[in-house]
């Protein structure tokens, strides 16, 4: 009798787990996740494909459907981050703490979905959309410091994708703009983004979530990502918010009246010449049509433009980044939120005090247009220099202070994965920053259902929150910033 209790009980919690984590039925096939490391409420669902493996006859062209696969896919692993450059220790790569990461392959594409709610088409929970950084040519959506679950916790629908990058994700070609029927090459992997967002708008209800209420956040190139989809038309209602973090604003009037460049990560060269310094080093290695292109091994494609300078002398410059090529992207983002033509979405936008240049100038300009235009837009700096006990020199060497990305454990409050000696202040820091994030998914607004401390930047008051620790290291603390 007793064992017939025990057997019973663990039915009973078997059939029970089984409620919580329904099988779901999306495009593709029928998927299942696991539970989150630090919340068991949380569940997570890893590699997720979200368009066909890019391989083949497929390289270079446009996401195209997902294949379907048979039975129950456990997601339970991440999927392949974009081919790119092997990471070696110091620097990012060490602050970081990679190394568990699957393969590099150009089969990459896959997503990652963080819910409460799995299963409950009626939950309706916000959505955020994470795109990652790294200059365009590499880094991956499951990093350590962009682990989910804390904005899984807070109850929003959390997305992290990997995406095309480097040669793989940008490059132009005549041959490859003939064979489209728009008569464009590059932007692949924006394409890939924007197939992820119609992903969401088919499936994420399965998960929780709403597809009517989604925010786009990147960092780095990710915000460059964010700029670009708030562009292009081919994006346009596929998101509700938008979060630039450390992408620049945009550039200041001219006092000459010599039209300024645009600011931020952008192609500065067009679509021709992008085309012709591809065919001239596509030309040099006897890759002289696409079938000889597309049958060639990634690695020699990969390593194709180094190749070419080692053995010319000359360099092969490769703009593999979003171009303006008048399909997927029509116009700069400086143009377009001048010409009011950008998303008319709520922002938020800001950078670290120790970023790639003092950005404020840029995106107080950014945050003044959109007021004339009617919009809102919130602007910040975060200003805590990191810790530092000494352990690593090799990286504090180099990313000293509050450096380019340094907010990003912040926002994702995944400071467990890091090595430094945080503080109090530090972890209580972090929670102020995820839920003014959080509440931006939730509310589009940072202070939540109700206004608070931190204002819109206008004319009339240019002020910047800045996220930082008192003197003492010991308390998060908040205050705005005047910028001029």
């Amino acid at each position: 009798m007793k064992k017939f209790f025990v057997f019973a009980a663990m039915l009973s919690m078997t059939l029970f787990a089984m409620a919580q984590n329904p099988v779901l039925q999306i495009e593709g096939g029928q998927v299942q996740g696991v539970t989150a490391d630090d919340h068991p409420d949380v569940y997570v669902y890893r590699g997720i494909p979200y368009a066909a493996p890019p391989l083949g006859d497929l390289r270079w062209k446009a996401p195209q459907p997902v294949v379907a696969w048979k039975g129950v896919k456990v997601c339970d692993t991440f999927g392949h981050p974009s081919y790119q450059a092997v990471h070696y220790p110091g620097g990012y790569t060490t602050e970081w703490g990679y190394g568990k990461e699957a393969p590099y392959s150009e089969d990459c594409l896959y997503l990652n979905v963080w819910t409460k709610a799995p299963g409950d088409v009626n939950k309706k929970l916000p959505v955020a959309f994470w795109i990652h950084g790294g200059g365009y040519r590499e880094g991956w959506g499951t990093e350590p410091e962009f682990d989910g679950q804390e904005w899984g916790n807070k109850d929003v629908v959390l997305v992290s994708i990997n995406y095309r990058l480097g040669v793989f994700g940008f490059l132009c070609h005549p041959e490859l703009s003939k064979e489209n029927p728009k008569g464009v090459s590059g932007n692949y992997g924006i394409l890939d983004q924007i197939e992820s967002l119609k992903w969401i708008k088919k499936n994420i209800a399965q998960f929780g979530g709403d597809p009517n209420n989604v925010t786009i956040f990147g960092q780095s190139a990710g915000a460059g990502s964010v700029r670009t989809l708030c562009e292009s038309p081919l994006a346009r209602g596929l998101f509700h918010k938008a979060v630039i973090m450390s992408g620049n604003g945009i550039s200041l009037p001219s006092k000459d009246g010599v039209k300024p460049r645009p600011a931020g990560p952008f192609a500065p060269v067009t679509l021709e010449q992008a085309e012709a310094m591809t065919k001239k080093m596509m030309d040099w290695a006897g890759l002289t049509d696409l079938t000889k292109m597309r049958r060639a091994s990634t690695e020699t494609i990969y390593a194709l433009s180094t190749l070419y300078g080692n053995v010319t002398g000359e360099r092969a410059f490769l703009p593999l980044m979003p171009i303006v090529e008048g399909y997927v992207c029509t116009k700069s983002f400086d143009d377009a939120v001048r010409e009011g033509t950008v998303a008319d979405v709520p922002y938020m936008i800001g950078y670290t005090q120790h970023d790639m240049g003092d950005m404020s100038e840029g995106i107080a300009e950014f945050c003044r247009v959109r007021e004339s235009k009617g919009g809102k837009a919130w602007a910040y700096e975060f200003a805590r220099p990191l810790p530092d006990d000494g352990s690593h020199p090799e990286v504090t060497s180099r990313l000293k202070g509050a450096f380019h990305s340094s907010d990003l454990w912040f926002v994702f409050k995944s400071l467990k994965h890091c090595w430094r000696p945080w503080t109090k202040g530090d972890w209580d820091l972090s929670e102020k920053m995820l839920t003014a994030w959080t509440n931006f998914a939730k509310y589009s607004n940072p202070n939540g259902a109700q206004d608070g401390n931190w204002k819109p930047l206008t004319k009339k008051e240019p002020s910047f929150m800045v996220f930082k620790l008192d003197q003492n290291d010991a308390e998060a603390s908040e205050f705005g910033k005047t910028v001029k």
